[in-house]
């Protein structure tokens, strides 16, 4: 008998690629499923835990975690930042522009957007986190929570954020359709998601590799699948390329760890909150940055246009 659909072309015949457990946050002790679809090379796990975000997206996840904003790590990554949209945004045309951030939070991206070019005036948040609504709007954003699909605005974007979101969705294909809706004339989107093609995710692919952050990771792609998804949304790349994946080294590399007893972690301290975290996340992201002229590094970034010209 044939495995599961794909989830991204509908194929049918899907086979076994993985198995995987949450030993970053521990939500559960359940094994999950990956498979590969046979014709597009999605990974995708299955069945997908649409039910249960409350359950494996605990009280303690990273994103809802405010010191890591304040963490020296994040200072540098808030200065990269700034500069990379301050170089994009010089391309985007208008005297005034709009931008939207996926899956935002508080809106911590979206100050960053804001002193990159003053011509951002107005920023949107969509997110599901319903505790995050007020204190994204005490910074200047407006915010939507709902699910990015189901999001709906009178208004284009100029600008669109989609980092480490489409990975996290059931239907990766109506996020994409969804941004080219919401595209602006000259607008750009940039995605940021896992690169199932990559070095670590062939040594750790039966080992609980970190990229698979189960069981949180929903659909996972390689740079092929992904711009022919982009290309069938209606959205052309405009530019790619492979960044730093330390933190699927460093988790991989913990879980080892854990699992011979040389460290502890629990639902209490998850792997992001152990010292030795931030450690190995240094030491793997010069690594990555190292090899990244030549080699396909377990992040990618897109930046996409549509494909239309608006």
């Amino acid at each position: 008998m044939g495995g599961p659909a794909c989830p991204v072309c509908s194929s049918d015949g899907a086979v076994a690629y993985a198995e995987a457990r949450d030993e970053e946050y521990f939500t559960t002790p359940e094994a999950f499923d990956y498979y590969r679809c046979s014709a597009c090379g999605v990974v995708f796990i299955h069945p997908m835990p649409t039910d249960r975000l409350a359950e494996i997206y605990p009280p303690n996840y990273y994103s809802f975690d405010a010191s890591v904003i304040r963490s020296p790590t994040f200072r540098i990554k808030d200065r990269l930042d700034r500069r990379f949209f301050a170089k994009l945004l010089r391309s985007v045309p208008g005297t005034e522009l709009a931008a939207l951030d996926v899956g935002g939070g508080v809106g911590w991206m979206l100050d960053t957007v804001r002193r990159a070019d003053a011509r951002v005036t107005s920023t949107t948040v969509v997110d599901l986190d319903p505790d995050a609504g007020e204190e994204a709007e005490e910074r200047g954003h407006e915010y939507r929570c709902t699910r990015f699909e189901d999001f709906h605005s009178h208004r284009r974007y100029d600008l669109v954020v989609l980092f480490n979101i489409v990975e996290h969705v059931a239907d990766p294909r109506a996020v994409l359709e969804k941004v080219r809706e919401l595209l602006a004339p000259g607008g750009v989107a940039v995605v940021k998601t896992p690169n199932t093609d990559s070095l670590d995710a062939r040594i750790f692919r039966h080992r609980n590799w970190g990229g698979y952050h189960a069981p949180r990771h929903w659909v996972l792609f390689d740079a092929d699948n992904f711009r022919a998804l982009a290309a069938q949304c209606g959205l052309s790349v405009r530019s790619s390329r492979y960044t730093q994946g330390a933190p699927f080294w460093t988790t991989s590399i913990m879980y080892a760890l854990r699992r011979r007893g040389w460290i502890d972690a629990s639902a209490n301290r998850p792997i992001p909150t152990h010292p030795l975290y931030q450690v190995l996340n240094a030491k793997f992201a010069a690594f990555d940055m190292a090899r990244r002229p030549f080699a396909r590094t377990s992040q990618m970034f897109f930046v996409l246009e549509s494909a239309a010209g608006g």
